[in-house]
C-alpha cells in the first residue's frame, strides 16, 4: 500500500504532463486507442466514485456558517464561463460543433483539481471543496438549461437526456462513494490515498480516447480550438477573482472563487460532448484538461509567494481532499 500511495502522489503531482504525453500518444498512434471511445462514461464515474468516497460532511459546513462566497462563488461560475465560452465561440466564429463544445465546456461544473490550486494558493480551501461539491451536485439541472440557451443554436440540445447523462456519470457514483464511506468507513480510509492514481489513469484513458478520435481535427482546428480555451479560462480566472473583490470578499476567498471558476470539470464536458453533440465537439474539452492544469499551478506558484492576509491557518497537507484529480 504504502508503495502504491507513493505512485499516487507522484502521479497527481504531475498530471498536467502525464495529460499531454498521454493527448501525444493518441495524435501520433491513433489506431490503438480508438476503440477505448465507448469507456469514456464508465471512466468518469469511476472519478465521480473517488470524489465519493473523500468527501465529508465538513465538507458542507461553510454553506451553512458563511453561505455568502459559496453562493457567489457557484453563481460566478455558471454565469461567467457560459457566457464568456458563448463571447468566444462568437468572435472566433467557431464551427457549430467546436462553438458548442465550448460552451458545453463553460456550462459544467467546477473540476476537483482546483481544490489543491487552491490550497497551494493560500486561498479557502473550504469554500474551495464547498463550491466544487455544490456546483456538481446542481449541474444535472443547472449544466442542461445553460447549454439549451447558450448552445441550442449551433446544436440541438436535449436537456433532458443530458440531464439522464448527468446523474448517471456523476450523481450515482457519487452517492455510491457516499455510501460506502458511511458503511465501510475503515476500510475506506484504508485505501483512499489511492484514489488519484485511478482517477489519473482514468483520465488519461478518456484523453486518449478523444484525441485519437479527434486526430484529423486536431491538425485543422487545433490552434484556434487552443486559443478559445485558453481566452476562456484566463476571462474565468480574472472575472472570478474581480467579482469576489467587487462584493468585498477577502483575498483568500478571491483567490478560492477565482480558481474555482476558471477550472472546470473537463471529464464532464468529454463525457457530453461525445454522446450528445460528437467527437470533434470534445475537442475544447480535451485542450480544458491539459491546459486548466498548466495554468492552476502557474497561478498557484505566483500566490503563494504572496501572502494572504485572511488565510486560513497552515493545514497539514494530509487534510486536502483526495478528490484533486481534474475530472478532465
Amino acid at each position: 500500500m504504502k508503495v502504491l500511495e507513493s505512485i499516487s502522489s507522484f502521479a497527481g503531482k504531475y498530471f498536467a504532463v502525464w495529460v499531454i504525453i498521454a493527448a501525444l500518444m493518441a495524435f501520433l498512434f491513433p489506431t490503438p486507442f480508438l476503440g477505448l471511445g465507448a469507456y469514456i462514461s464508465i471512466l468518469l464515474g469511476v472519478v465521480m466514485f473517488g470524489m465519493g468516497l473523500t468527501l465529508k460532511a465538513v465538507d458542507f459546513k461553510i454553506i451553512a456558517t458563511k453561505p455568502l462566497p459559496v453562493i457567489v462563488g457557484v453563481a460566478a461560475q455558471f454565469l461567467i464561463m457560459p457566457l464568456v465560452a458563448f463571447a468566444i465561440a462568437y468572435v472566433l466564429k467557431l464551427p457549430p460543433e467546436l462553438a458548442a463544445g465550448l460552451v458545453l465546456l463553460g456550462c459544467v461544473p467546477g473540476g476537483t483539481s482546483s481544490n489543491v490550486m487552491v490550497y497551494l494558493a493560500k486561498g479557502n480551501l473550504a469554500l474551495s471543496v464547498a463550491m466544487t461539491s455544490l456546483s456538481t451536485l446542481l449541474a444535472p439541472v443547472v449544466t442542461p438549461l445553460l447549454l439549451l440557451w447558450l448552445a441550442g443554436q449551433w446544436m440541438p440540445v436535449d436537456p433532458m437526456s443530458m440531464f439522464k447523462s448527468i446523474v448517471q456519470v456523476i450523481i450515482v457514483p457519487i452517492v455510491l462513494g457516499l455510501l460506502i464511506r458511511r458503511f465501510f468507513p475503515k476500510a475506506v480510509e484504508k485505501s483512499v490515498s489511492v484514489v488519484p492514481l485511478i482517477s489519473v489513469l482514468a483520465i488519461l484513458i478518456i484523453v486518449a480516447a478523444v484525441t485519437s478520435a479527434n486526430a484529423g481535427n486536431v491538425i485543422s482546428s487545433g490552434f484556434v480550438v487552443f486559443a478559445a480555451v485558453f481566452l476562456h479560462n484566463g476571462f474565468g480566472l480574472l472575472l472570478g477573482y474581480l467579482t469576489a473583490l467587487m462584493l468585498g470578499l477577502n483575498e483568500s476567498d478571491r483567490r478560492a472563487i477565482s480558481i474555482e471558476v476558471g477550472m472546470q470539470n473537463s471529464g464532464l464536458g468529454v463525457a457530453l460532448a461525445t454522446a450528445h453533440f460528437g467527437p470533434l465537439a470534445a475537442l475544447p474539452s480535451v485542450w480544458g484538461a491539459i491546459w486548466h492544469n498548466i495554468s492552476g499551478p502557474i497561478l498557484a506558484t505566483i500566490w503563494s509567494k504572496k501572502p494572504s492576509a485572511a488565510a486560513e491557518p497552515e493545514q497539514d497537507p494530509g487534510t486536502i481532499p483526495v478528490q484533486t484529480i481534474e475530472s478532465r
